[in-house]
Parts: C-alpha cells; sequence; structure tokens
C-alpha cells in the first residue's frame, strides 16, 4: 500500500492542498478576494457554460450508453462480439485531448473528410465553425468518450439483473414493460444515476480537448483556470484561478459523494 499512498499524496492530496490554501492567500497573506472574485460575470458565465455542457453530455451518453450496456449485455458472454464491444469502448472512453479535437477537426471541419464528401453528394454543412463552439461542438465531442465509458460503467449493473426477476414477473402475469417498470428500473436506477454522476465530473473537469478546439475566449471554467495561469495579458491571477479550482473540486466533491451513496444503495440489489 506505500506506492499507492505515495502517488495519492504527490499527485492528489498535496495538489488540493495548494489549491485550497493559494485559493485565500494574496500576496502571502490571508484574503478573501479570491473568493469574491468567483462573483464577476466571466466567472459566472464560464461556471454556467460548464455546468450546462457537463450536464446534457452526462445525460445524453448516460441514456444512449444505458440502451447500449443493454444490447451487449443479451450478446453471449463468451462472445467475440461482446468482448470487442467491451474493448473498443475501453480504448474510447480514454481517448481525448488534442488526439480526439484533431479526430474531429479531419472529419468534420471546414475541409474535413465528412464535410467534402457531403458536400460533393449535395449536403451543405456550412463554414464548419460549429465545431469551435462549447455549446455545439463540444456536446458532439464530449459525447464521443460520455457513451463508451456509460457502457463500461453501466455494463455491470445491467447484467446483475437475474433472469428469476423476469420468471416471476412473467409467472404472475405480468408483461415485458411491467417488468422493466416495476423491477428492473427501480434496481437499476440508482447505478444509471450514480453514473450519469460519474459522466458529469467527467466532463466537468475535460480540458485538454476544450482547449485544442476553443480558442477563443474562456467559456468554460477548466479554460478560465488555464488563462489565470498562462496569459501574457492577465497577470497576477493565479490565486483567482486557484480559487476557480476549489469551486471545481467542490462541484464535484459533491458529485462523487452522491454518487458513491447512490453506488452501495444498489449494490444491496445487484450483489451475487
Amino acid at each position: 500500500m506505500v506506492p499507492f499512498f505515495a502517488y495519492t499524496t504527490v499527485f492528489l492530496l498535496i495538489p488540493t492542498l495548494v489549491v485550497v490554501i493559494g485559493a485565500f492567500l494574496s500576496g502571502g497573506r490571508p484574503t478573501l478576494g479570491n473568493v469574491r472574485a468567483l462573483t464577476e460575470p466571466a466567472v459566472i458565465s464560464a461556471t454556467q457554460h460548464s455546468v450546462v455542457l457537463s450536464a446534457v453530455t452526462a445525460v445524453g451518453g448516460a441514456v444512449i450508453g444505458a440502451v447500449l450496456a443493454y444490447a451487449v449485455s443479451t450478446a453471449r458472454v463468451d462472445g467475440v462480439l461482446r468482448r470487442f464491444v467491451a474493448s473498443l469502448c475501453g480504448v474510447l472512453a480514454q481517448f481525448g485531448g488534442v488526439a480526439l479535437a484533431f479526430a474531429f477537426l479531419a472529419s468534420f471541419g471546414a475541409t474535413g473528410f465528412l464535410t467534402t464528401w457531403l458536400a460533393k453528394v449535395g449536403v451543405d454543412t456550412g463554414p464548419g465553425l460549429w465545431l469551435y463552439e462549447w455549446d455545439k461542438g463540444l456536446m458532439l465531442v464530449y459525447l464521443y468518450f460520455q457513451i463508451p465509458l456509460m457502457l463500461i460503467v453501466f455494463l455491470p449493473a445491467v447484467e446483475g439483473l437475474r433472469p428469476q426477476w423476469r420468471e416471476a414477473t412473467e409467472t404472475l402475469g405480468g408483461s415485458t414493460w411491467v417488468y422493466w417498470r416495476r423491477v428492473a428500473a427501480p434496481i437499476l436506477f440508482p447505478s444509471f444515476v450514480g453514473a450519469t454522476l460519474l459522466l458529469f465530473t467527467n466532463a466537468f473537469s475535460a480540458y485538454a480537448t476544450a482547449a485544442a478546439l476553443v480558442s477563443q475566449g474562456s467559456p468554460l471554467l477548466p479554460l478560465a483556470i488555464g488563462n489565470t495561469l498562462t496569459s501574457e495579458v492577465i497577470l497576477g491571477q493565479e490565486n483567482i484561478g486557484k480559487a476557480m479550482a476549489l469551486e471545481m473540486v467542490v462541484v464535484v466533491a459533491v458529485a462523487m459523494t452522491l454518487y458513491a451513496v447512490l453506488d452501495r444503495r444498489s449494490s444491496k440489489w445487484l450483489a451475487p
């Protein structure tokens, strides 16, 4: 356990302490000015955009991923298709950052492969500027890794549904709709909500993909934090960036706490 605790301390505990302490310091002196800066219109706007982007992609990815997880669960356990889809989703869920941004630019950009091909068949997709917008382009890009992540996280819950429950429902005269509404849905609901919260935190903390696509302004909270640390125009805002990072830590901590509670509740039903 020593390597694990050392890794956690260096890469998680110490950075968190640096953020928390720096959020309440200015020039080496305690202050609440950095926290008050969170009420500025630019910061509020970036926070709202991040929450909307994360919520929409989390719900969309959760719904689509849950349907795909159920479809995969109906395949043979040792089948090639099931293993292939699970392995593919494991790769796609981790595919992000600049590489993912480049892939979408090469496909949907102004001179992208799909944009050019659609233009040849008479479909005008416009100049392709929508890909660089936080509320259109980023939502599509984020769904690319949100959906496979949902499949990986939610598949064990779907596999935990016991065939005896469906058989008992049918024996008592219940239809398929009754089974899903009265039995399967209540059992899967905590796992579904918990997985959705996990997707929310995943999108809320994403930085590299958004930074590669959105270069104008700082419409998202992670980009605003990066701007305070790297901008050559706005100087002396590092501690304000730490205050914004503290805000992100609080949001993620609340979401993950709810996820842990729901995970414990669902484990009571899905335990073997």
